[in-house]
């Protein structure tokens, strides 16, 4: 499909205005709700490039900066060591209910759009992936697809570092898509088996699949791209939430 330009918008939350941008199929009728969720660096080209992607298979795609109270917004951090440990540091700055009052926001924004239907997904890649599984506790998510989400398995994310990710696992009602570079330092293999026995023993509806690929294998930037596995990955994203959430609406 043809999409829009990727326009922003300014939600409320708690903690202040929320940059958010907006892509979406420019075909009259009303499409399923994405929330995209960024790595550390915020809304940079690939992220950018995977909002409108999803947009063009028939999504409405919301794209939170997820570090708006702590950078001006319209900023992206850079793929360098400086950028990255910024990037860090503010994941563990945050707080966690921050977090979780941002996933909301969201959430609200694009069920009220007149370009949606209502029905809502999640996705996110690294800390975004944690992110998307977090807001796949939300009851109205449908399905989620979580790339090498970080930190679940150390309970990393937010002030404190000792987040319930994990200890909240069983309010997913929705299915989940779970992917991972087994070559990945930062959920080696120990950090995985937890979660997918944590998954397993509350019963969540969920698919596990594991690439010989290494952190942000998906990034259509640097080194580690591996185009094959990324597109093997699409397909299965979007195999998750055209099933799950349907296609166009009135």
């Amino acid at each position: 499909m043809t999409i829009t330009d990727i326009d922003s918008a300014d939600l409320t939350t708690p903690t202040g205005p929320m940059r958010t941008y907006l892509v979406r199929p420019i075909e009259e009728g009303r499409y399923p709700g994405l929330v995209l969720y960024s790595e550390i660096f915020q809304v940079s080209g690939p992220i950018r490039r995977t909002a409108a992607m999803l947009a063009s298979h028939g999504f409405v795609v919301a794209v939170p900066e997820i570090y708006h109270e702590l950078e001006p917004a319209g900023t992206v951090l850079a793929y360098d060591e400086a950028g990255a440990a910024r990037g860090n540091q503010h994941k563990i700055t945050k707080t966690l209910s921050s977090y979780d009052g941002d996933a909301r926001a969201a959430l609200d924004y694009l069920a009220s759009s007149p370009y949606c239907t209502g029905r809502l997904g999640v996705i996110g890649i690294c800390i975004g992936g944690h992110l998307a599984f977090r807001a796949a506790m939300q009851p109205d998510v449908l399905a989620a697809a979580c790339f090498y989400a970080t930190d679940i398995h150390k309970r990393g994310l937010g002030q404190g570092t000792h987040d319930d990710s994990l200890d909240r696992i069983g309010k997913i009602t929705g299915e989940l898509l779970m992917i991972w570079g087994r070559q990945d330092p930062h959920i080696p293999h120990e950090g995985r088996a937890l979660i997918y026995n944590a998954l397993s023993d509350a019963d969540v509806h969920f698919q596990w699949h594991e690439f010989n690929a290494a952190h942000a294998f998906m990034r259509d930037e640097g080194p580690r791209y591996d185009p094959a596995a990324a597109r093997i990955c699409y397909d299965m994203v979007l195999e998750l939430f055209h099933r799950r959430l349907g296609k166009c609406g009135t």
